[in-house]
């Protein structure tokens, strides 16, 4: 069970996976899909409030989704963006992608596909996968410029309102470990760009790992 130490070293992590990037026009808005239909959402809200023309969705049925949903993930965030008030027209739609790699390198093609070749991003991902998705963005698409954005929500806040039924916040908690431990075993395996992790942040990693929150973590 969560307790105050937990939650001191939960906040740790949350705070680190923050970019806390400044939103600006761009070209495109990539929501990179999940579990989490918040996310869907922030990009449909930043796409109404026109801080770009076109709005795009990028994934299938990843590792958590696909012991949940039968529908790929972008197909739903995409009509949830349009029951929101998001014409269809201004979408795109890539379903395929399992992980975020793909994401971006499924989008790159897909854009290419139609002829688009925008210069600016803005991604949506979830709060506590900021960070790996701007590592993850500048490898696989390294020439264009990436601003990283989430639900403008506190970790406490996001913890109570969070919308998938099936996740526990011990859940999160250990899916933001999990995401930590890829920031730094991905850059060797090619996978994202460096990101420094400071000490306390690792010290509050190995300390979750012990206590338990480990169900989320890759093959070292």
């Amino acid at each position: 069970m969560m307790n105050a130490r937990i939650r001191e070293l939960a906040q740790t992590l949350w705070d680190y996976h923050h970019v806390n990037h400044t939103l600006r026009k761009a070209d495109v808005i990539l929501v990179l899909c999940s579990h989490d239909t918040r996310v869907a959402e922030r990009g449909a809200q930043l796409f109404l409030e026109g801080w770009a023309p076109l709005l795009m969705f990028s994934g299938g049925l990843g590792v958590i989704t696909r012991s949940m949903w039968t529908e790929p993930e972008a197909d739903l965030f995409a009509r949830i963006a349009v029951e929101m008030g998001v014409p269809a027209e201004h979408i795109l739609i890539e379903n395929q992608s399992a992980n975020t790699g793909q994401n971006v390198l499924f989008t790159r093609q897909l854009l290419a596909e139609k002829g688009l070749d925008p210069e600016t991003f803005i991604v949506v991902q979830k709060p506590y996968m900021e960070r790996r998705s701007y590592a993850t963005f500048r490898k696989v698409w390294p020439e264009k410029l990436v601003i990283v954005t989430s639900p403008q929500d506190a970790f406490e806040v996001y913890l109570s309102r969070y919308t998938n039924p099936e996740l526990t916040p011990d859940d999160v908690i250990s899916i933001m470990v999990g995401d930590l431990q890829r920031i730094r075993l991905y850059p060797e395996r090619g996978f994202q760009i460096p990101q420094p992790i400071p000490d306390d942040v690792w010290a509050a990693y190995e300390e979750l790992v012990k206590a338990g929150y480990d169900r989320h973590l890759a093959s070292a």
